[in-house]
């Protein structure tokens, strides 16, 4: 129940439609429990079970309302069938499917109100959890499945839509069913309708005792998806290697080992879920068969009870059996969506590292510098890879990171932009520390052109305008021209509004790294990272984006990651990296005349 709570929760802002919901339900309920009672002054009069009646009904007071109306009905029905008793018959089926119609009715509004309830928390429920997924920092998603967060996302929140909200239905009408229902059971008979209500518990007790192991199943049930919806994602990701290392049949037998171990854990679960239903039925069997036993020992032996009245009482205790089925159910199902609520619940509460600033300093404009002040920083607490690091960028300078793979050129990129915060030192602005800065001011100022240039499946337009959605088609224009993006662009089938596929799959590797240039003009950043933005490219499309790269750079403060050593040497410093340390510092010429590190790396490359 702790997670069912904190999932409710989210109906706060729906409150009408529960009000709604419990006004119709209270009727429904009312309606339900009349539709069964009419009948017995009915059966009484049509088969002769009591005289006729001839005296009119005494006055009406709200203490002898259940007498007052089956006087009336009484009376009425037989000054009827004295005259025509056919038309009583027809009068009696009318009054009965007139309940019944009513009943259905308010049944349908009650249903009508919790609709809206129960999509509402459903549709809250699933922009929170995006949106918690675009706050939580980068170093999150480094350390979790993709599978298994896209699993919280679908999967689960269905699950929870099926089970918790589910029985968002049934929370409120069905005990108002039994609680109408049991009021006029004891009014006709204590002792059997005592008999019927211990069976609510009963029922109760055993069927959570059978789905008390449910809740694990069903989280290595949503586990075991998570994990096969990340070998999905990682399969259509690494097509061409997994076919070039003829890899097949190993990321095949991965794939059904996992759907083993689901189909294992899945038929666990629903073999426990469908004892529900056949030992419900079997419960409320056993207790009809008691009824059949008492209530006829009173019709037969005792005569105690007319047989019209019992007939009625077997029909208002079907009508309680079938809501406390629901209930047992309900609570069954309750523990099927406690495991997938734990799991999205454990997302949503789950501390973002990167906070915003309250308040934050206002950046206006960039003057001054960049400054790493004795920097600390490790992925992993127990393996720092800066220790006291400084480095300053002058506004207006190229500054190029080189250095062997692992050395902190791309930590340097992630921490400038908070993607990560560092563990002790700052690294400022303009002498602000970048965590007193608002994440929106600080990232509007630095624009990031990496070596897979990430586009989205959408239109080139869309993908230009995506830092600048208020630029102008001509910006745009001139943006693209800029990159030597402009002339390819015109070529597409729709130009500008060209659906370009997932991650830009329809252009080269070369038009992509094009349009992210061209992104980034657009978006006008003070500060400008480029991260191994040529590696990946070959000669002829390289010459293009570099010439798009210089015209970006121009003017403007960078800092440019690169292994091709060619490509930096016009920077206005290069500083190269070891294990986290700054070996070397200067101009290329610089640091050619030392004959060192830099030095080496660059005939090494030429080799």
């Amino acid at each position: 129940m702790h997670y069912f709570r904190k999932i409710f929760a989210y109906a706060k802002p729906y409150h009408r439609f529960i009000a709604g919901n419990i006004f119709f339900n209270v009727f429904y309920a009312i309606f339900s429990a009349l539709s069964f009672v009419a009948l017995i002054p009915m059966l009484n009069v049509l088969f002769d079970q009591i005289p006729p009646v001839n005296t009119p009904p005494t006055a009406f007071e709200i203490s002898n309302i259940e007498t007052y109306v089956i006087q009336n009905l009484n009376y009425h029905l037989s000054q009827i069938v004295a005259t025509d008793p056919l038309y009583a018959l027809m009068l009696s089926i009318g009054l009965i499917l007139l309940l019944f119609f009513l009943k259905n009715l308010f049944n349908y509004c009650a249903l009508f109100a919790i609709t809206f309830l129960r999509n509402g928390i459903l549709k809250d429920l699933r922009n929170d959890l995006y949106k918690k997924l675009l706050l939580l920092h980068i170093g999150y998603f480094s350390e979790k499945k993709k599978g298994d967060t896209m699993a919280k996302l679908s999967t689960d929140v269905l699950e929870i839509q099926h089970s918790f909200l589910s029985i968002l239905e049934i929370v409120v009408r069905e005990p108002l069913n039994i609680l109408f229902t049991l009021i006029l059971m004891f009014n006709i008979n204590a002792s059997l309708s005592i008999f019927v209500l211990l069976f609510i518990p009963l029922a109760g007790l055993i069927i959570s005792r059978i789905g008390k192991a449910l809740k694990k199943t069903s989280d290595n049930v949503l586990k075991e998806q998570g994990h096969f919806l990340s070998l999905i994602e990682e399969t259509l990701g690494s097509l061409t290697v997994i076919k070039a290392f003829y890899a097949e049949r190993q990321f095949q037998d991965k794939f059904e080992a996992s759907t083993q171990r689901f189909y294992h854990f899945n038929n666990r679960l629903v073999n426990r879920q469908n004892l529900a239903s056949p030992l419900s039925e079997f419960l409320g069997i056993g207790v009809i068969g008691g009824l059949l036993w008492l209530g006829g020992k009173m019709v037969l032996i005792d005569e105690s009870l007319s047989g019209t009245v019992f007939i009625s009482f077997m029909l208002l205790a079907y009508n309680i059996l079938t809501p406390a089925k629901a209930i047992s159910k309900a609570a069954y199902t309750l523990k099927r969506g406690n495991a997938a609520a734990q799991r999205v619940l454990d997302l949503l509460d789950t501390p973002s590292t990167i906070e915003e600033a309250a308040p934050p300093t206002p950046l206006n404009t960039f003057r001054d510098a960049v400054h790493f002040d004795k920097v600390s920083f490790g992925y992993t607490p127990d393996q720092p890879l800066f220790n006291h690091f400084n480095l300053n960028i002058d506004k207006g300078t190229s500054v190029a990171l080189v250095g062997e793979s692992g050395s902190g050129k791309t930590t340097i990129a992630n921490l400038i932009n908070r993607f990560y915060d560092v563990d002790e030192g700052a690294i400022t602005l303009d002498g602000i520390n970048i965590k007193a800065l608002s994440k929106k001011d600080l990232r509007r100022t630095i624009g990031v052109v990496t070596q897979d240039p990430i586009l989205f499946n959408d239109t080139v337009a869309n993908n230009l305008c995506l830092g600048n959605p208020d630029a102008s088609k001509s910006a745009m224009i001139e943006a693209a021209k800029v990159a030597n993006a402009h002339d390819f662009i015109l070529a597409l089938p729709q130009g500008y509004d060209t659906l370009i596929g997932d991650r830009g799959g329809k252009l080269s590797g070369g038009q992509k790294q094009r349009l992210s240039i061209a992104r980034a003009i657009l978006k006008d950043p003070a500060i400008l990272v480029l991260d191994e933005a040529t590696s990946a490219l070959d000669a002829a499309s390289e010459k293009l984006v570099q010439e798009a790269l210089e015209k970006l750079m121009h003017k403007r403060t960078s800092i440019v990651i690169a292994h091709r050593l060619s490509t930096i040497q016009k920077a206005d410093k290069i500083v190269v990296l070891d294990k986290g340390k700054i070996v070397e510092e200067g101009s290329h010429q610089e640091l050619m005349g030392l004959n060192k590190t830099y030095a080496s790396l660059v005939q090494l490359q030429k080799l």
